[in-house]
């Protein structure tokens, strides 16, 4: 119904159609996805607004495609949902500065992108060229502006804090995903280094205890490697699930926290 739905269904009518009381049905949701009806509904909405911009369509009629009722209402919320204006994020970013740098440490290449409002992505592979390429894919009309003395800086802190994680990061993020995995990433960033938690604990811990599978995919949709400390999250058993940057990088990163607790 949501997905379907002109409009955001409200929550009196997604319980009429399912016969259960407004309460409980919000409990029920809430468990088993996560969100609440209105924030599955406003990360549907977000995604349809990405997902008609990026295909070129109107401004106007990807906001009323989305559901939203007034173009003031849609562009309240535009620059949380986006990153970016939407003529921005739908021409791919034109003018959109992202300083970036490339450099080598122990666990192979590793790229820092910014915008203005701080680390937007750190991510490691084995391909430094592959690196710069899915940052090209992911911003394809954005200025992006590499080689830059001063941010040579941050990416030397990024190095720095994943061999020595003693050092920390004092470096301002940005941030970007849907309210649940907002606070999925919270989470993570209150797991000291040294320490871990499993994906039913980091549920436990916002609040969503039957939400451990969203728990996970939020993990793996995380953009910034290290700050945002994916890597801390493991298995009930105690094994090493998989990690976005491969599981021999977690368990390199698990054994030099645990070395510095």
């Amino acid at each position: 119904m949501i997905e379907a739905s002109e409009t955001s269904p409200s929550l009196e009518e997604l319980a009429n159609a399912v016969e259960l009381s407004p309460g409980y049905f919000h409990r029920l949701f809430k468990a088993q996805t996560g969100l609440t009806p209105k924030s599955y509904a406003n990360a549907h909405r977000a995604r349809k607004v990405r997902d008609g911009l990026a295909q070129g369509s109107k401004i106007t009629d990807t906001v009323y495609d989305a559901g939203f009722q007034s173009n003031g209402r849609f562009y309240a919320q535009s620059s949380a949902m986006l990153g970016m204006t939407p003529s921005r994020y739908r021409d791919g970013g034109p003018h959109e500065v992202l300083h970036f740098a490339v450099a080598e440490c122990s666990l192979g290449s590793v790229l820092v992108a910014s915008s203005e409002k701080g680390v937007a992505s750190i991510v490691l592979g084995d391909d430094p060229d592959a690196l710069v390429r899915d940052l090209q894919d992911r911003f394809p009309k954005a200025e992006l502006i590499g080689a830059d003395a001063d941010y040579e800086q941050s990416i030397a802190q990024v190095i720095s804090f994943i061999e020595d994680p003693n050092r920390g990061l004092d470096l301002p993020l940005d941030v970007q995903g849907t309210a649940f995995q907002q606070r999925v990433w919270q989470a993570l960033r209150q797991i000291p280094a040294g320490e871990t938690a499993t994906y039913a604990e980091v549920a436990q811990r916002i609040g969503q205890p039957a939400a451990t599978r969203a728990v996970a995919s939020a993990c793996a949709a995380n953009h910034i490697a290290v700050a945002i400390p994916c890597h801390r999250v493991i298995r009930t058993d105690g094994s090493l699930s998989g990690y976005r940057w491969g599981v021999e990088r977690k368990r390199t990163l698990l054994s030099r926290e645990a070395g510095t607790k």
